[in-house]
């Protein structure tokens, strides 16, 4: 007996040693890697796409600009981990010299290196639902938005009951934004969804392509706003008009900011859209927007970098072939500046809310008042602003800043109130 427990020890600790290390240990090595300026210890892991898109000497001078900028590394600290449906993802805390920023490890089913990110501000809090939030008023259900190699993955918010209920769909900003677009700790359209679904409209959020398909969708030439957010936006409300509990003939886009400029666009694409909601939405064009952007940033810092001002410099550039007619400025702005927001929302048949922050620098109280002046004869539109808040309709004091979106903060009850109220009413 003596003899067959020691067998059975041995064949446990063997079984234990050939466990494959943790994710959170893969994550660390890959930072202790990077931390020795070993690059090619830290890409081994990597899947076929990484290792095309961040070679090591690639990977190596990423980190040694931010070894330039904040200082030596000295040590990892905290982890913490987060798992998506197809991801899990590792945070790592890097203490540099100067200040401490995040290292991002995306590992896919196999265990692979599938995203590596460098970010001066750490994971997301968990999320707190505001005040006005009835989560016993709502559930919600998964479901994928398209079909094939771009399917995406979504949450619908649908109220209590039987329905049919009134339903909207959120639509991105410009960037690789998940379906809460999560900024910073703020996730402006899971309040928004949460906050609707609370007042009896249903709400379908999903994960933006570029996010979900982004090393896929980055080797795409040529593409346009049409494969960035219209298709799937379109997908998705002809999702909704499926769906059971569902008024089909009541099915709304909400767009904010780069998602309001290119929401008269989805209603001039899908007529059986009910309405058309902008949020942020620019009425100028694109080039003016970014050049404006560029230049309250800069006044914001007394004594900007050479660095900062080298890389503000080259999105001017950039900016001005957009608004120059005859510039060059590439396949996908030449999409953005088509979608002729303004005129083409003079053409659609849909009603139109168009509201807007006070304090937002982004899309400013310009933008709104070119709405104002180009619709002010447009029956069926109605525009509102709000004096103290920011471009993720969250309220603040003061000139606005990019780190204003660091702290925590909600979508103001009184937007949803107001969104809640004119989607109820068509």
């Amino acid at each position: 007996m003596k003899h067959s427990l020691v067998l059975l020890a041995v064949a446990l600790g063997s079984a234990l040693a050939a466990e494959p290390p943790k994710l959170e240990d893969r994550a660390r090595a890959l930072v202790a890697a990077l931390g020795k300026e070993d690059f090619a210890a830290a890409t081994k892991d990597f899947d076929e796409t990484m290792t095309k898109a961040l070679p090591p000497d690639k990977l190596g001078d990423i980190w040694k600009g931010i070894v330039k900028q904040v200082g030596a590394f000295k040590k990892s600290g905290a982890v913490t981990t987060e798992k998506t449906e197809k991801y899990d993802i590792v945070w790592v805390a890097c203490e540099f010299e100067k200040a401490t920023w995040y290292t991002r490890v995306v590992f896919d089913g196999e265990r692979r290196v599938t995203g590596l990110f460098f970010r001066d501000t750490g994971p997301a809090p968990a999320y707190k639902a505001p005040a006005y939030v009835k989560r016993d008023s709502f559930k919600e259900i998964a479901v994928t938005i398209g079909e094939g190699e771009w399917a995406l993955p979504g949450t619908l918010a649908v109220p209590a009951g039987d329905g049919p209920f009134p339903a909207v769909v959120l639509v991105h900003g410009s960037g690789p934004l998940d379906r809460d677009e999560l900024i910073g700790p703020n996730r402006p359209f899971r309040d928004l969804a949460w906050g609707l679904a609370s007042q009896g409209v249903a709400v379908l959020r999903y994960e933006k392509r570029t996010k979900q398909h982004g090393p896929k969708f980055a080797k795409l030439k040529d593409y346009t706003v049409k494969e960035e957010v219209l298709d799937d936006a379109l997908a998705a409300a002809a999702l909704l008009r499926k769906t059971k509990g569902i008024d089909a003939k009541r099915v709304f886009v909400l767009g904010h900011s780069l998602g309001a400029m290119a929401a008269p666009r989805l209603g001039e694409l899908d007529p059986q859209l009910a309405g058309l909601i902008l949020l942020a939405g620019p009425s100028r064009p694109m080039g003016d927007v970014i050049i404006e952007q560029l230049d309250y940033v800069l006044s914001l810092d007394p004594a900007p970098s050479e660095e900062t001002k080298a890389a503000l410099a080259k999105l001017r550039t950039e900016a001005e072939k957009m608004k120059d007619p005859n510039g060059q400025p590439g396949t996908y702005w030449l999409s953005v500046r088509d979608l002729r927001q303004v005129e083409t929302a003079l053409k659609v048949k849909q009603p139109l809310l168009i509201l807007q922050g006070g304090r937002d620098y982004q899309a400013t109280m310009d933008d709104f008042n070119g709405w104002k002046k180009a619709l002010s004869d447009l029956k069926g539109a109605m525009m509102k602003s709000y004096p103290r808040l920011n471009h993720l309709f969250i309220e603040g004091e003061g000139k606005a800043k990019p780190a204003e979106y660091a702290k925590e903060g909600h979508v103001a009850k009184e937007v949803v109130d107001d969104v809640a109220e004119w989607v109820k009413g068509r």
